[in-house]
């Protein structure tokens, strides 16, 4: 007598699979939310008031301020991604739990810190940093302007053309004459000219220089780093993305003016806080689960 698999048993089996898959998929989601809530705390607490913040802010008062949050954001982007896959590689050679032992420790030191750089705040620090990178952008202003002097002035390329202002007069008719005529087919190119122009201009190499290199080390890109190992690397990018992007918004729009109405020094006190609960979550993870959970 058979008695092979028929179509009620597959039936029977599917709803099976499917609740076996969705109680797979269920904690890699919440992982990943979770990853993603912690990260963009993080870099609130981290990057409101701080130099990268005002570097945007200040560069925006005196250059197009579209210009200065791309070139802000897409440096804060490009270290996000670096920082929180260079987390997550390190799971690879150090078991998690170490991995989570030593985010603890990490976060902890940060918090301890924090709350200690909160204490001794006065009011005027965020006047200071201001002040400091006001300098530091005068005083690169400042070289570039001498190295170009001492270049030499760039020849002007109108001082031929007004030799003769008939032939000026006679090729500009037939040029306009000519763009009028291909204006359809070079609408694209023109567009992809004006991206290039805005994305290589010297105010957006300035600004990505600038911002990369104050990121570089500080303690918002630890910070991801650790989270990145510790936690769900997906989750910690998309968070870290979204929260450079609001910050650097922040920033261009009205950073001066935000920046002398916060309070840095509760701003810090709260990233001690939350670092600290950080640090426990991650010790808890290390001596009991031996994993993130």
């Amino acid at each position: 007598m058979a008695t092979g698999v028929g179509p009620l048993s597959g039936a029977a089996a599917a709803p099976e699979a499917f609740a076996t898959t969705e109680a797979t998929l269920a904690p890699g989601v919440a992982m990943a939310s979770d990853s993603f809530i912690a990260s963009i705390l993080m870099i609130f607490v981290s990057e409101i008031g701080d130099k990268t913040f005002l570097i945007a802010a200040i560069l925006a008062m005196s250059n197009p301020r579209l210009t200065v949050f791309l070139a802000a954001s897409s440096a804060l982007w490009i270290m996000s991604i670096l920082s929180a896959f260079l987390g997550h590689a390190v799971v690879t050679f150090v078991p998690m739990s170490w991995v989570s032992l030593a985010a603890a420790v990490m976060f902890l030191v940060f918090g301890v810190k924090l709350l200690q750089e909160a204490r001794e705040m006065d009011g005027s620090e965020i006047a200071k940093e201001m002040h400091s990178v006001e300098a530091e952008l005068s005083e690169k202003d400042e070289a570039q302007r001498q190295q170009t002097m001492e270049a030499g002035e760039v020849p002007q390329p109108d001082a031929e053309a007004e030799k003769d202002g008939s032939f000026n007069v006679h090729v500009g008719s037939e040029a306009e004459d000519s763009a009028i005529e291909r204006s359809d087919n070079c609408s694209t190119l023109a567009s992809l000219k004006n991206l290039l122009g805005l994305l290589l201009s010297p105010i957006f190499v300035e600004t990505f220089v600038l911002v990369f290199l104050a990121e570089w080390g500080d303690r918002s890109q630890l910070a991801t780093i650790a989270l990145g190992a510790a936690r769900n690397v997906y989750g910690v990018t998309a968070g870290t993305i979204l929260g450079h992007t609001c910050c650097t918004g922040l920033a261009v729009i009205g950073g001066q003016l935000l920046a002398s109405r916060i309070s840095v020094k509760k701003v810090t006190c709260a990233g001690g806080v939350l670092f600290i609960v950080f640090s426990l979550l991650y010790g808890y993870e290390a001596l009991y689960n031996g994993s993130v959970v």
